[in-house]
């Protein structure tokens, strides 16, 4: 029984030390705000973890104040804030208030998730090309500065 629980000790030891070290998760969110002509006062924001390693993005969004159901989610870029883009992958439903989940990414759309320039776009049949947005970006930006010395 020894032998078993030293065998197991071990191969946990192993499995954690063979992470990568340039393992790195950023933070990103941002507040939704109406667009394509949307005048509802819009609630909410999004927040997720991307994993640089895995090439995942968690998500966990709530939104407020919509003329509707959402009928579709997707993750759009790459743009900046203000101009529209294409999915890059739909956000599955069902469709809730409150929200959460994870998206595969390929290398290049990591690349422009990083660079702040996709976002979460919430459509509703009264605005089929999207009621609110909220462009994910990092804590980071702008603070680059203060780093150097």
């Amino acid at each position: 029984m020894r032998t078993g629980l030293f065998v197991t000790a071990l191969a946990l030891g192993l499995s954690v030390t063979a992470l990568p070290a340039s393992a790195e998760t950023i933070h990103l969110f941002g507040p939704f705000k109406g667009e394509h002509g949307a005048t509802s006062p819009i609630k909410g924001s999004a927040s997720a973890m991307l994993d640089t390693t895995k090439n995942t993005l968690s998500y966990r969004f709530e939104d407020n104040g919509l003329t509707g159901p959402v009928n579709a989610i997707h993750l759009h870029g790459p743009a900046a804030e203000g101009e529209d883009a294409g999915v890059i992958a739909p956000i599955p439903g069902p469709y809730q208030t409150r929200m959460t989940g994870t998206l595969t990414l390929t290398a290049d759309q990591v690349k422009d998730v990083l660079a702040g320039k996709s976002y979460i776009n919430l459509h509703t049949e009264k605005f089929p090309s999207g009621e609110a947005r909220a462009q994910l970006t990092t804590e980071l930006t702008g603070h680059k500065h203060h780093m150097e010395h």
